[in-house]
């Protein structure tokens, strides 16, 4: 069998990537009321031209006070289905698959865009009061507490997740990605740092996970049984007494008895003291435990930005998929130049559009 380069196909379910890479789901803060606007088409839709096989539209929230931002994307009603649809139809239309990660931010929602400031939109402003898992603030120096989820308010975020993830699939997404990561509601519930609840959700591993197992069971009803469907994950707090990579590939473990295809390994953002290596590659190794240990297929990413980095990611088998953010945002043809760098002249005939062609 020939050895998996960053340039191969790759099937999952009834997908087929063209290559290996793809774009991360990126926050545009340019959403209004959550809708989509031309910035998203014109920038998700350059990196379909660029030739990535999988283009991830940013964190979607499943209701209006789980945005991170008030200017972020939504997918909470009808309304937003055919703005996204618009964009869809042009990344397929380029060769590329388009996903979605859908996501509540949980206690860091109402915040500030990242070019106007830091700190939370009080309701005065347009912002709203948080919740999550346990009232613990992210900052508690700085931000408010947030509002302790009941039972009946989690129950009707998985439904919310649930009847978003069918827009999705009206607005012609192929590839479903669950948001675990970073710090958001999901990852609140799974880490002992942000969630400190007494009842089934909270306590041991069996029940900080309850959450992500019940949100992805009722996803799977309404996702098709052929399209992908994905978790990202933070698969270490980086923080003593906090969700580790055991815990992860544990979690891994279970997501895959529940149908889950694909978990994309990224790490912190939970908690503001983690310490973290921050360095080329310095994620990968999470991807490449899980992928190992939990048998399940992997996405890394991470300080991924050479040709020759991506590539041998995949050959060394550490990951099914490279996601870039950064550097696709310097550089929307970043796997054209990748091609060339590799000397894959095949796949840079293939992925260049005709209008391009001469450039290469």
């Amino acid at each position: 069998m020939t050895t998996p380069h960053l340039f191969s196909p790759f099937r999952l379910k009834d997908v087929t990537l063209r290559n290996r890479i793809g774009v991360s789901p990126m926050c545009m803060y340019s959403s209004e009321d959550g809708m989509a606007t031309d910035w998203h088409l014109v920038h998700l839709g350059a990196r379909a031209v660029g030739g990535a096989g999988l283009v991830l539209c940013e964190a979607t929230a499943v209701t209006a006070d789980g945005r991170i931002s008030p200017q972020d994307a939504g997918l909470w009603n009808d309304a937003q289905i055919e703005p996204l649809a618009r964009i869809n139809r042009f990344v397929s239309g380029q060769g590329a698959v388009p996903g979605i990660q859908l996501s509540h931010a949980g206690r860091k929602a109402s915040t500030q865009r990242p070019w106007e400031g830091h700190g939370q939109v009080l309701e005065s402003a347009g912002g709203w009061l948080p919740s999550g898992p346990s009232p613990l603030a992210f900052r508690p120096d700085t931000e408010r507490t947030p509002h302790a989820l009941s039972r009946e308010e989690i129950a009707g975020i998985i439904k919310a997740f649930r009847a978003s993830a069918s827009r999705a699939l009206a607005a012609g997404y192929r590839w479903l990605e669950l948001h675990g990561a970073h710090g958001y509601l999901a990852h609140e519930f799974l880490s002992p740092l942000s969630n400190q609840r007494d009842d089934e959700y909270g306590g041991p591993f069996e029940n900080r996970v309850r959450f992500v197992l019940e949100l992805t069971r009722a996803t799977r009803q309404v996702w098709p049984e052929n399209l992908p469907l994905t978790w990202r994950i933070s698969a270490t707090d980086w923080t003593e007494g906090g969700w580790t990579p055991e815990d992860s590939v544990a979690l891994a473990r279970l997501l895959r008895e529940e149908g889950v295809d694909l978990v994309d390994c990224s790490s912190g953002g939970n908690v503001p003291h983690a310490s973290i290596p921050v360095a080329p590659d310095y994620q990968v190794f999470l991807s490449e435990t899980v992928r190992r240990e939990a048998g399940i297929p992997t996405a890394a990413v991470g300080m991924i930005t050479e040709a020759r980095q991506a590539d041998a990611i995949i050959r060394a088998g550490k990951a099914d998929l490279v996601l870039m953010a950064r550097e696709f945002l310097r550089n929307p043809s970043w796997p054209l130049h990748a091609a060339q760098e590799l000397g894959e002249k095949d796949a840079l005939a293939a992925l260049v559009p005709p209008q391009y062609a001469r450039s290469f």
